[in-house]
């Protein structure tokens, strides 16, 4: 995944196309309001210094520490962040998808700095007003009997916490997982995990089985349409069933539109498919919502879309916009009364901690005031869509484009015909660093992976920074195009 790389190139033209910072509460477009006070020489000095101590003592995930050059970010500000030399980006990366209210926005952080003051910390055994309020909140937002929560610090432990729950509940032992996903990086999550990153970390003894995803434009089943890729998948999927053994299968875990893996939509019928399937065969049916949740897809939840209800629902990331580090796992009926009488063998210091229950209870708030929901709707059918898919018809280096709400990519390739990625499945390329660094140089902070841009703005960027971000997208698929063959 990168998100910084070293020699950003920002000329001060490009700079001031960025554009101003507009007010980072703001759900649609919204008068721009003068930049925060202008990145000072000792703010670039002090962040310097910052950086030299970084590379001195910190230790970075997923980096080979040596060449790593991280970014330092100076200031940030709404769909907007500052880098180590003053020099402004539009956010088109939500860092992690993870920002979709955007940097710095004042209702949360005054609910941060309110409760801070009121009660910082407190075991998770004892009930704070906080957690309470959150979980009531959530609650509302999921669907079906998922009116039970238990929080976590993050995704991964979200995905951990989900599955021993399901092999508690079942009796079962084995949980099922597509490839081409991500599900987090600790012991379990990471092996659950079906993109590159699991394999230096790939243990038997987890007792994980993977399965091959829907995945339309690089189908493994040969399917030529939406309606072949689902049935075929589904009977895919059905034949990996019965040949581990239904009686000994816990869960099945999967994204309900994978997010680093490629923002991959499933095809109309596969997600009913697999509710019906897990139903059938008593198997514990986890939908990973950690990065499509929240409002990114357009929906509060992805699964929304297709009106399916999971058995357990994880979440993350936009449930307080990464403000303070929370997840948590939504749970149905059933399971909690597994743990009525039963005491449930698990539990974090930081479960339900005080700071980030205020953030999501903020965070909620304000989204629904605001209407970041349904923005995120309206961006995606009105700007960002029509403007990928204009792009798919002019730049031959784009092999597909896909997604809804705030979250897309933009797979590139070297041919339309073999569709041979631009970069190679589980790494980067010369080509694709040329792409990043121009939208860089262009004033755009990307997310990308392996051969695709995703393009993926706080919910509630303004439009006129959206198209920003997309021209400058434009100008690197010049880029892109020049590696076609």
């Amino acid at each position: 995944m990168t998100t910084t790389e070293e020699d950003l190139n920002l000329d001060a033209q490009a700079s001031a196309k960025a554009g101003a910072v507009t007010a980072a509460g703001a759900s649609a477009p919204a008068e721009a309001k003068p930049e925060p006070t202008t990145i000072s020489e000792e703010q670039i000095r002090a962040g310097q210094r910052a950086h030299d101590l970084d590379r001195e003592h910190v230790f970075h995930s997923w980096q080979a520490q040596g060449p790593f050059a991280p970014m330092t970010v100076l200031a940030a500000e709404g769909p907007y962040v500052w880098d180590g030399e003053g020099r402004k980006l539009l956010d088109m990366s939500s860092q992690l998808v993870n920002t979709n209210i955007g940097h710095q926005h004042p209702k949360v952080v005054a609910a941060i700095q309110d409760q801070a003051a009121r009660l910082c910390t407190i075991a998770p055994q004892h009930v704070n007003d906080a957690r309470s309020e959150a979980a009531r909140l959530i609650a509302e937002i999921t669907p079906g009997d998922l009116n039970h929560v238990f929080f976590t610090n993050g995704g991964a432990d979200a995905n951990e916490h989900a599955i021993r729950m399901a092999r508690l509940h079942t009796g079962r032992s084995k949980v099922l997982s597509a490839y081409r996903s991500y599900h987090g990086g600790t012991q379990l999550a990471v092996n659950v995990t079906g993109d590159p990153r699991r394999f230096p970390n790939d243990y038997s003894a987890e007792g994980v089985v993977h399965f091959l995803p829907a995945y339309q434009y690089r189908s493994y089943f040969g399917a030529t349409t939406e309606a072949e890729e689902a049935q075929r998948a589904l009977r895919h999927l059905e034949d990996m069933i019965q040949l581990e053994g239904p009686g000994n299968i816990a869960a099945l875990i999967l994204e309900t539109v994978p997010g680093t893996a490629g923002i991959y939509g499933p095809p109309a019928g596969y997600l009913e498919g697999v509710r019906e399937l897990t139903s059938r065969y008593g198997i514990i049916y986890i939908a990973d919502e950690v990065m499509a949740g929240f409002g990114r897809t357009g929906r509060w939840l992805a699964v929304d879309h297709w009106d399916v209800t999971p058995d357990l629902i994880t979440f993350a990331k936009g449930v307080n916009s990464g403000y303070v580090p929370l997840g948590g796992v939504a749970i149905s009926d059933e399971i909690f009364d597994t743990f009525r009488e039963r005491a449930y063998p698990g539990g974090l210091t930081y479960s339900g901690h005080p700071l980030a229950c205020a953030a999501a209870v903020a965070t909620i708030t304000a989204m629904r005031e605001e209407g970041m929901v349904e923005n995120a709707d309206r961006l995606g059918r009105e700007i960002i869509g029509p403007t990928l898919r204009e792009f798919a018809q002019r730049h031959p280096s784009v092999g597909d484009v896909r997604g809804m709400g705030c979250f897309w990519a933009v797979e590139l390739v070297k041919n339309r015909e073999t569709r041979e990625p631009l970069a190679a499945y589980g790494g980067s390329s010369p080509e694709m660093n040329q792409v990043i660094a121009a939208l860089k140089s262009g004033g755009v902070l990307p997310f990308a992976n392996f051969n695709r841009i995703h393009v993926v703005p706080p919910l509630n960027t303004p439009d006129a920074d959206v198209r920003f971000g997309l021209e400058v997208l434009d100008r690197a698929l010049d880029v892109a195009d020049g590696f076609v063959s």
